[in-house]
């Protein structure tokens, strides 16, 4: 049950489209794989088809109390999906009030599902430190840091590599060696974009996991709200994605087949058997 957290220091470098691709992609490379929006922004769910008017989700219950697994949805793509749901400015600061007091409201749901050998987690978290990315660093195999190819990105490196932005205290540093990091939207058109994504490569070596090319079919995608593997399999952001996948493959371990039913779906992603325990 590899969990795999994708997070940034600010907002706008395309992590949740980066989330919802890598996810596809590893599915498409034979994985299950759950998506998990910790992002009060409840985005990730128009890149897998949602309707807009599906507002349910994970987070959501946890405020109202409500058992979360009724948030599942599964997607026309194979990957399950957890949304955050949306919530008002009162209910979101009331949830990070009640994940700092008590971050087992996100954790014991998650590692029920981690208990699932097969399954790969995904987990698409708010931009900078957050009291939900806090709560999840212990559970996390792999952290993906999204940059964007410009000079800010760049200035942001040291609180990259150090593990800053994860957060305060010693936790943060003890997990920056299991940082990788993307660099997004590389305009090769652009001298100044490519020469900072050069620099940023060169310097930053195995961490790097891989780039990719700024890309008008991204945006197409997401407009018809589908993944970019299916709306443009042959675009030159779907070849980087594609190679970032398998790169991501090679940290994972051998796949577990999880015990489960002859048919019907893996039992810890069946909706009715969430409430079989009190979290």
């Amino acid at each position: 049950m590899p969990v795999i957290c994708l997070a940034s220091p600010k907002g706008g470098v395309g992590k949740t489209t980066m989330s919802a691709n890598l996810a596809h992609a590893l599915q498409r490379a034979g994985r299950r794989v759950l998506a998990i929006d910790l992002d009060p922004q409840n985005a990730l769910r128009l890149h897998f088809g949602v309707p807009l008017e599906d507002t349910g989700g994970f987070m959501a219950r946890l405020t109202a109390g409500v058992d979360p697994g009724g948030a599942l949805r599964e997607t026309a793509s194979g990957v399950a999906l957890l949304p955050h749901g949306a919530l008002d400015m009162a209910s979101s600061l009331a949830l990070a009030v009640a994940i700092e007091r008590n971050p087992e409201q996100i954790t014991a749901p998650l590692r029920r599902l981690m208990a699932d050998p097969g399954l790969v987690i995904i987990i698409d978290t708010p931009p900078g430190p957050s009291h939900a990315l806090a709560a999840v660093i212990p559970l996390v195999d792999t952290f993906v840091a999204v940059l964007l190819a410009d000079a800010a990105s760049t200035a942001l490196l040291p609180q990259v590599e150090t593990g800053a932005f994860l957060g305060q205290g010693t936790l943060a540093s003890l997990f920056a060696s299991r940082l990788r990091i993307i660099i997004n939207q590389v305009d090769q058109a652009s001298r100044l974009s490519f020469t900072a994504a050069e620099a940023v490569a060169r310097h930053l070596g195995p961490k790097l996991l891989g780039a990719v090319a700024r890309d008008e079919a991204m945006s197409e995608a997401l407009a018809y709200q589908r993944l970019l593997l299916d709306f443009a399999p042959a675009s030159r952001a779907a070849t980087d994605l594609g190679a970032i996948a398998q790169a991501l493959v090679a940290l994972l371990p051998t796949p577990v087949a999880a015990s489960q039913p002859a048919a019907g779906p893996p039992p810890l992603l069946d909706p009715s058997r969430w409430g079989q325990r009190s979290w």
